[in-house]
């Protein structure tokens, strides 16, 4: 399994999922199409927002990969228009990370 994470992930979901086995890469800086297929989003199995001030990132993504699952972790609110689009919204304070890493990989 590959995750590719946009966003600054001070939650540590991405460590949590690399212990989970799940292969990662970073997205860095904004998550524009050309980032995200730089870091892989083409052979990506999930899409891992962690600032939902890029939550455009999340139709750009699934336009790039249908089959992706996207994850939002974040404590900020995510804007409506990329709610829909969203698989799981976890509130980092709610979650552990390595609960919701366990759970990607149950699922």
């Amino acid at each position: 399994m590959r995750a590719v994470i946009a966003g600054p992930d001070n939650g540590e979901l991405g460590p949590a999922l690399e212990g989970e086995g799940i292969e990662t890469s970073r997205v860095e800086g904004i998550a524009s199409r050309p980032a995200l297929e730089e870091a892989g989003i083409h052979e990506a199995d999930l899409f891992v927002l962690t600032d939902v001030g890029q939550a455009t990132a999340i139709p750009v993504a699934k336009d790039v990969n249908e089959a992706l699952k996207v994850v939002v972790y974040d404590e900020d609110t995510i804007p409506e228009f990329a709610r829909g689009q969203a698989d799981l919204i976890v509130d980092p304070n709610l979650l552990a990370p390595e609960t919701v890493a366990e759970e990607l990989v149950d699922s």
